[in-house]
């Protein structure tokens, strides 16, 4: 792991740092803020995933989260959101896929299996490097994220039950087999069978969710002056869902609020609310 840089916060410190990642067999860079706990033991963790063109840094910088964690005694975690530099065919035409735009899923086609593995990175390599080389307390683990990373927040909380005891989302992709972004993403990365698509489809996977399966409760926020709202978020899908399964969902919809980081900022103080409820205690 090497330090790219660090910088006091709120009796903290705001990290970044470059890893040789196994899973996408690339560098690949994420941020930590350590609350002023950290230096006295492990903390909990809360893993922050950010949303299509974003980096490592957005969050950190625009987010407003930093005086919210050092008060609850929160590690904050946000990965980058792709591979760089891969020269991949395809990597940097458009906006919303390649890079800046790994779903948060591990592809499975080529060119871009064995590398976009951002499932992997993120539950697995990722979690297990900050509850080793960071004061991360690998028992009490919650994630959250906005749009694309509000979709991966809540499918890989889903994928992986009782991995991550707390969940919530910012105007999360709610159902990627059903919008444009998640079509051309999952067509992309995993090939034209829908069906396989399923498996990273929150609405899907709660539908499918076991019997017995922990089940974290979710808060999501969604301004309603959302330029993405209607063609790509969804939130009434997972709402049908979580009301059809009885899973336990919070959904705040909120008037003359947009996509962006100011709505988040706005309720930021919620989100790691809920999260320290359950992991701080």
């Amino acid at each position: 792991m090497r330090v790219l840089s660090e910088h006091a916060c709120f009796g903290g410190v705001v990290g970044y740092y470059e890893h040789d990642a196994a899973a996408t067999k690339s560098p690949m860079r994420f941020a930590v803020y350590q609350p002023p706990q950290a230096r006295n033991g492990p903390v909990p963790v809360l893993f922050y995933l950010a949303g299509l063109t974003c980096t490592e840094e957005t969050f950190m910088i625009k987010g407003g989260a930093q005086r919210l964690a050092a008060e609850h005694g929160l590690m904050l975690v946000a990965p980058d959101t792709s591979p760089r530099g891969l020269n991949l065919p395809g990597e940097d035409d458009d906006w919303d896929f390649g890079t800046g735009a790994g779903f948060y899923i591990d592809a499975t086609r080529a060119p871009f299996a064995g590398s976009y593995a951002l499932e992997t990175w993120v539950a697995d390599e990722l979690r297990a490097l900050v509850t080793t080389d960071f004061p991360g307390d690998d028992a009490r683990v919650g994630i959250f994220g906005h749009s694309m990373g509000g979709h991966g927040a809540l499918t890989l909380s889903l994928k992986h039950p009782g991995r991550y005891q707390s969940v919530s989302a910012f105007a999360p992709i709610c159902a990627p087999t059903q919008c444009p972004w998640g079509e051309k993403a999952f067509t992309g990365y995993l090939g034209d069978d829908r069906a396989a698509w399923a498996a990273h489809d929150a609405c899907a996977l709660i539908r499918a969710l076991p019997e017995g399966a922990p089940r974290p409760p979710l808060l999501v926020d969604q301004g309603l002056a959302d330029g993405f709202l209607e063609v790509q978020l969804h939130p009434h899908l997972l709402e049908a869902a979580c009301a059809d399964t009885a899973y336990p969902l919070t959904l705040r919809r909120h008037a003359g609020y947009d996509h962006g980081y100011f709505f988040i900022s706005t309720f930021m103080a919620d989100h790691l609310e809920h999260h320290a409820r359950t992991l701080c205690g």
